[in-house]
């Protein structure tokens, strides 16, 4: 459902020159799979996911979503995607029911069917008890809820999860991994960007640990464990940074 192949992006910057935020990325994603992105904030994950969703145009390297390239079938990539971010982006005078509505009519899904959606979602995410609330009266894992209702309304087969749990308290982070759990169970595509290493460990069917724009390692948690002898997964994580650091390290001039 997702294949990237080298994919690369760099910016100008004018006292630094040319950034490299993604650095000839590899990685391929199933239907019925969560494939996490581990990182710390500045890894380039969520460069990546903007590329992945049309928002940034790579440097070079090749991208497919849903079979849809996204650098020269766009739309068709965006029709097949839901994006969420912590950022929920929520409009303070529209009600969570029009909040949703509004994103699938976007989509120009048929009224009737529309009309079901809603129903079932809001049933499914418990949301009926906020239905008419305003934006700016909900909490922040109110606004969570919306912005998964919203991500998913259209039903696409490909969902990007940009740290949707940053900011929440335990009970809702819960209830956001829950839903994504579920997600996959109907056969979707999910990329999960985190670095928090509970949730990879907890969620994750295969995780690549992406550090500096560079994707230091890739696989299921077992097959990692198994590949780099370590059995603490947060242990692993830093001995790859460590490991790339020293690296790096070695290359100054």
């Amino acid at each position: 459902m997702i294949h990237v192949e080298q994919l690369s992006k760099s910016f100008d910057d004018l006292r630094r020159g040319s950034i490299v935020a993604l650095d000839s990325v590899s990685f391929d994603v199933e239907a019925g799979e969560i494939f996490g992105l581990l990182g710390p904030n500045g890894a380039g994950k969520t460069t990546c996911l903007r590329m992945l969703s049309t928002v940034l145009q790579p440097t070079g390297g090749v991208a497919t979503v849903a079979g849809y390239d996204v650098m020269t079938q766009p739309q068709d990539v965006r029709t097949h995607i839901g994006f969420m971010s912590c950022n929920t982006g929520i409009y303070d005078r529209m009600t969570a029911w029009e909040m949703v509505e509004y994103f699938g009519r976007l989509y120009d899904i048929e009224e009737n069917e529309l009309q079901e959606r809603l129903d079932r979602i809001f049933t499914t995410l418990q949301m009926n008890d906020i239905r008419d609330m305003l934006g700016s009266k909900m909490s922040t894992g109110m606004k969570q809820k919306v912005s998964i209702a919203r991500t998913i309304i259209h039903d696409p087969p490909v969902l990007i999860f940009d740290e949707p749990t940053s900011g929440l308290d335990v009970l809702v982070a819960r209830a956001v991994l829950k839903t994504i759990e579920a997600l996959r169970e109907e056969g979707k595509c999910i990329i999960f960007s985190t670095h928090i290493m509970r949730e990879v460990e907890k969620l994750c069917d295969r995780v690549a640990v992406i550090y500096k724009g560079k994707i230091l390692a890739i696989g299921s948690i077992p097959e990692l464990e198994e590949q780099y002898h370590e059995s603490d997964m947060e242990e692993l994580f830093f001995n790859l940074i460590q490991e790339h650091e020293d690296q790096l390290a070695m290359k100054a001039p």
